[in-house]
């Protein structure tokens, strides 16, 4: 039997049985909306608990602060200690397996006058030849500092749009181009007491850069600064300080608030937090809280998915029941075609490829209808969802709780195909083993 007149038998045969053929891909269509949607919302909360942790840095960025907390095996804090970073620990921390970058950060505040006009500025100082490691977003003005020329200042966009007359009535921001209008940076240290007999440190802004607008706090209001050019600044200042806050001020250089470390894979983050563990030093990383997140959303997928697998399954049987029933109803047309000569195994094919099309086109129905469910549960399931995801990150209003990627189409139509032809293999081989004498003496 030619593959032309198989298929033009197996449609004419769906399309005798209407009313049956049209329940049965009902039946799976539900069955792939099931699988396709629920899927889909799997995926679309597991990457929505990572965009929402990544908004606050990156996810393979381990961090080491002066006073770590330290908590219980059950989560619960127990007290916090200090702990001693310098630059040797740099050196140790650098040859750990799997660290890409390692550097230290000086935090300091400065304030920042521009004629008439000042503002704060928080200052983070690290080593510029990290900063691509530890993926700083893309300047939308100047470039970033290099090891060759390391006197560039980057700003965060908001850092530059809040600067205020001290001496108005009213407190109304300002945004300052430094490209238009010259601004001048000062340390603001008020710990330290400031020489009378010395005049206060300041420096003219000559080279600077801005970040592109992010949705990260840290890289939007700070500013950021090569860590050696911070120090050959920084220690201009302590000249303008007493001897005794000279002497604090400096050894503040050395001893140093917070470290990074950056790991070459998100695989190895956990890993790295164990052995700084075990050379007595705490650590914390954003993996500390996406783990329980991407648990939970793996837990949810697989609830979902094994929903979705019941009505797949359900809908197997269907097609497999209807296949039965179509037997029994054909069993002389079986007969004929055997005694007509026609091969065993294309009676069998012509079965199979019965149940595979009721398969592919319930396959291709549901998935046009599970990005129409994908959409509302998008528009109209934000509340839904926030409730469930309360306790671990609020949901934001561009999230998207379902996300059908491209693959996952072609993967439920050929997943529907293969349940249809599992469906109706036995009813093939049954028909394949009827008598054609038996066949031809039923009535029908």
């Amino acid at each position: 039997m030619r593959i032309s007149d198989l298929i033009k038998m197996g449609l004419r045969n769906l399309s005798r049985r209407k009313a049956r053929t049209a329940l049965t891909i009902i039946g799976m269509v539900i069955g792939t909306i099931s699988i396709v949607v629920m899927v889909s919302i799997g995926m679309g909360m597991n990457n929505t608990f990572q965009s929402q942790v990544m908004e606050l840095g990156s996810l393979t960025t381990i961090t080491m602060t002066k006073y770590a907390s330290i908590y219980d095996e059950d989560g619960n804090y127990v007290d916090s200690r200090e702990q001693k970073m310098d630059d040797s620990l740099v050196s140790l921390l650098e040859g750990i397996e799997h660290v890409r970058a390692v550097s230290p950060v000086i935090y300091k505040n400065m304030t920042m006058y521009s004629g008439r006009y000042e503002s704060w500025l928080s200052v983070y100082a690290m080593d510029c030849s990290t900063w691509e490691d530890f993926d700083f977003p893309a300047t939308a003005t100047g470039e970033f500092p290099t090891p060759e020329n390391n006197r560039v200042v980057v700003f965060g966009e908001y850092a530059l749009q809040n600067f205020y007359r001290p001496t108005g009535m009213n407190y109304t921001s300002v945004t300052i181009d430094p490209a238009v209008e010259p601004i001048t940076l000062e340390f603001s240290e008020w710990e330290y007491e400031v020489s009378e007999r010395k005049r206060e440190f300041s420096m003219k802004l000559d080279e600077y850069a801005i970040f592109e607008l992010t949705d990260n706090y840290e890289y939007d209001s700070y500013a950021y600064m090569d860590i050696e050019y911070f120090k050959e600044l920084y220690m201009r200042y302590c000249d303008t300080l007493v001897p005794d806050d000279r002497k604090q001020a400096i050894a503040s250089l050395n001893d140093y608030e917070e470290i990074r470390i950056n790991v070459d894979s998100l695989d190895h983050v956990s890993e790295v937090q164990d052995q700084i563990k075990e050379l007595g030093y705490q650590t914390s990383s954003l993996m500390m809280y996406m783990e329980p997140m991407q648990e939970t959303a793996n837990m949810l997928q697989m609830v979902l998915g094994a929903i979705g697998g019941v009505a797949m399954l359900v809908s197997a049987i269907n097609i497999a029941n209807t296949m039965i029933m179509a037997i029994y109803e054909r069993t002389k047309e079986i007969g004929i075609m055997k005694v007509l000569g026609c091969q065993i195994k294309d009676i069998k094919k012509l079965f199979l490829f019965e149940a595979g099309m009721i398969g592919l086109m319930g396959g291709l129905i549901g998935i046009l209808i599970s990005y129409v469910a994908s959409w509302a549960i998008n528009k109209f399931g934000q509340p839904l969802f926030e409730s469930l995801m309360s306790g671990m990150m609020g949901a934001g209003t561009e999230s998207k709780f379902s996300q059908i990627p491209f693959w996952l189409p072609f993967l439920a139509a050929g997943f529907s195909i293969v349940v249809g032809v599992i469906s109706g293999y036995f009813p093939a081989k049954r028909a394949t083993k009827i008598s054609a004498i038996e066949a031809m003496k039923t009535e029908g």
